[in-house]
């Protein structure tokens, strides 16, 4: 890769026109809770947030703290107990299932710690899915796919199937897809937990990278400092409330 993406590490963190964008994802007084056993299990209690365009963040929380819980309530894919979330002015909370489908299908990206791959489907298929729900992909969406992964590394292994991939080469396809509708906000799920640090480290750099150049917002949950680290913004998860870090 380019001398800019070996650079990136030191450059993510300066913040430059964040503290002056919009806001694109808030959260107010979120809770969550479930019921075991007859009993009530609060999870989160009051979380606040904003995340404002072209902003990282990273949220970091011992194990079971609830991180990947609150990531998926911001996403939609989960409902609140109670409080708000709005993405862009619209409050999930208040949209149907369907319409929630539609805002995260056309303006929210995906990473996993597991890639999720569907092993049917060729890398450059597996980019193009988001996509391939909605409309019928035309050549110059396949040609921005094409770029995608060849911008991966990926540029001979296009027609490859999942279980003909590295995991690293996996996940940078899950990168792709995530990114392939040049989204308003990216959420990641310790999108790199399963991977070496050397691999790690490569498919970060190229991520970040990624996101400047797009300028999507992004939302990391991660147990790695080092990863937090790279963010503007650092939050920590504890007793089902978010601080600063």
């Amino acid at each position: 890769m380019s001398d800019f993406v070996s650079n990136m590490s030191d450059n993510v963190n300066s913040g430059d026109n964040v503290n002056t964008a919009e806001v694109v994802l808030s959260c107010k007084d979120l809770h969550k809770s479930f019921i075991q056993g007859g009993v009530e299990l609060k999870i989160l209690t009051g979380v606040n947030l904003e995340v404002k365009a072209g902003e990282t963040v990273s949220i970091t929380g011992s194990s079971g703290s609830g991180k990947s819980t609150l990531l998926h309530l911001l996403a939609g894919l989960d409902r609140v107990t109670r409080g708000e979330i709005l993405i862009k002015g619209s409050n999930l909370t208040a949209l149907s299932d369907n319409q929630i489908c539609k805002i995260r299908n056309q303006n929210l990206g995906f990473i996993y710690q597991f890639h999720h791959l569907l092993p049917e489907f060729t890398a450059l298929e597996n980019v193009l899915m988001p996509i391939m729900i909605y409309k019928k992909v035309d050549v110059a969406t396949k040609n921005h796919a094409i770029e995608l992964l060849a911008r991966m590394g990926l540029n001979n292994r296009a027609s490859h199937f999942p279980g003909q991939l590295s995991g690293g080469e996996r996940q940078r396809v899950a990168i792709a897809r995530a990114v392939v509708n040049n989204p308003l906000l990216v959420f990641a799920d310790e999108p790199t937990g399963n991977l070496d640090n050397y691999t790690s480290n490569k498919v970060l750099d190229i991520f970040f990278e990624l996101q400047q150049e797009l300028k999507t917002s992004l939302i990391i949950v991660t147990h790695d400092t080092e990863v937090a680290a790279k963010t503007n913004s650092h939050y920590r998860l504890h007793n089902g409330m978010v601080r600063e870090y």
